[in-house]
């Protein structure tokens, strides 16, 4: 599907986030639903665009559901990735942020866009080009990259492979600035191919090439999204500890580089990065990945809440949740409140569960003594 749209400028910016925020509030929010993180005002639900079929209904779908997140639900997080649908999700993005500005329902300032790069795609609005025509005639034809930057898994780490999905990216959404990048699921797609310096050389490259576009204005922060190298046993081949990729980042960029984010998944189930001890600080060689983010200034970002709706079913009627009306609302209420947690990231497009997850907003997260309680419940229930 293609579409004339105005590119804009700008980005999330503490005045823009807090105009949203203030907007929200007079909708229903709550105050605490937002949480102040590198100075802008971001809501503690962020939305996914992960799921669906390269199928014009699904486009207008996620069109909808993004529309009605940012302008009734309270959220202005928007998480998606260029293989995403094969780019469709960046373009669903991309034309609901331009009726959403051209409605004046909000301007750039007030949006916090995200994405992310490192697997190859095709373009889902080329129906008849499959993934191995796109990536020879795009990126192997003109000597971007050669085979040998393939990983079996097809994730390219080449920084000029990189740097094209970035200048896509852009496109697809119509803006100027992403506010952030991720390298996507890097290390579970080369620990077993390359050694261990080998990977942190090429991820040293990434980061070089962000600290290049942060510095002509096209990113303003990046980061990692990651399966689970963060939350691995230390001795595993899988593992990677956050200390050592903050100190890459601290090498290619100084103390000021915009290495600020990962991302991973986090449940009722998938809970390691709160539980789990695995990961060395420079004050404890023990800590969690979620404490060990705090302690580097890493925020953090998690996928799959409802677990694509594995966890809808769950025996979650503990007294803390018990004001929600839905097991979503739960759910979200669960990961949202976790302490570290900047805010889950759920993927929706139908009607029904876009308005049912996005009342999230009209609820304060838990306070710390009702998170212990309902954490001390859920561990007396387990088998």
């Amino acid at each position: 599907m293609s579409f004339q749209r105005k590119f804009y400028l700008g980005f999330a910016t503490p005045k823009g986030t807090t105009k949203y925020m203030d907007s929200a509030l007079k909708k229903g929010a709550s105050r605490s639903h937002f949480k102040n993180v590198e100075n802008l005002k971001l809501s503690s639900v962020g939305m996914g665009t992960y799921l669906g079929n390269l199928s014009a209904q699904d486009d207008a779908d996620l069109e909808k559901s993004l529309c009605y997140s940012v302008k009734e639900g309270g959220i202005n997080v928007i998480d998606s990735s260029i293989n995403y649908r094969s780019m469709l999700s960046e373009k669903c993005i991309g034309r609901a942020i331009n009726s959403l500005i051209e409605e004046e329902v909000i301007d750039r300032e007030s949006v916090f866009i995200c994405t992310k790069n490192g697997y190859v795609t095709n373009d889902g609005d080329l129906s008849k080009v499959d993934i191995d025509t796109y990536l020879q005639l795009m990126f192997l034809n003109n000597n971007i990259i050669s085979r040998s930057d393939l990983s079996p898994s097809y994730h390219i780490m080449n920084p000029n492979y990189i740097s094209k999905c970035i200048d896509k990216s852009l496109c697809n959404m119509g803006i100027n600035t992403i506010d952030l990048i991720y390298i996507h699921n890097s290390f579970e797609s080369w620990y077993n191919i390359v050694d261990r310096s080998t990977y942190h050389e090429m991820l040293s490259r990434v980061f070089q090439l962000y600290e290049d576009f942060r510095q002509k204005g096209k990113i303003n922060f990046y980061g990692m999204a990651t399966w689970n190298c963060f939350t691995s046993k230390e001795n595993s081949k899988g593992y990677l500890s956050l200390k050592e990729v903050v100190n890459i980042a601290n090498d290619v960029g100084g103390r000021n580089n915009g290495f600020k984010f990962v991302q991973l998944p986090f449940n009722i189930y998938l809970n390691e990065p709160y539980t789990f001890r695995n990961q060395p600080t420079d004050t404890s060689s023990k800590a969690t990945l979620l404490e060990a983010a705090q302690k580097y200034g890493i925020h953090v970002f998690t996928s799959v809440p409802l677990y694509q709706g594995k966890l809808l079913q769950s025996e979650l009627n503990r007294s803390p949740l018990d004001n929600l009306p839905a097991m979503s609302l739960k759910l979200l209420q669960f990961v949202r409140s976790t302490p570290g947690i900047t805010a889950p990231l759920i993927g929706q497009k139908k009607t029904s569960h876009t308005k049912e997850n996005t009342l999230i907003s009209k609820y304060p997260p838990l306070n710390e003594d009702e998170y212990n309680t309902m954490t001390s419940l859920l561990s007396k229930s387990d088998p």
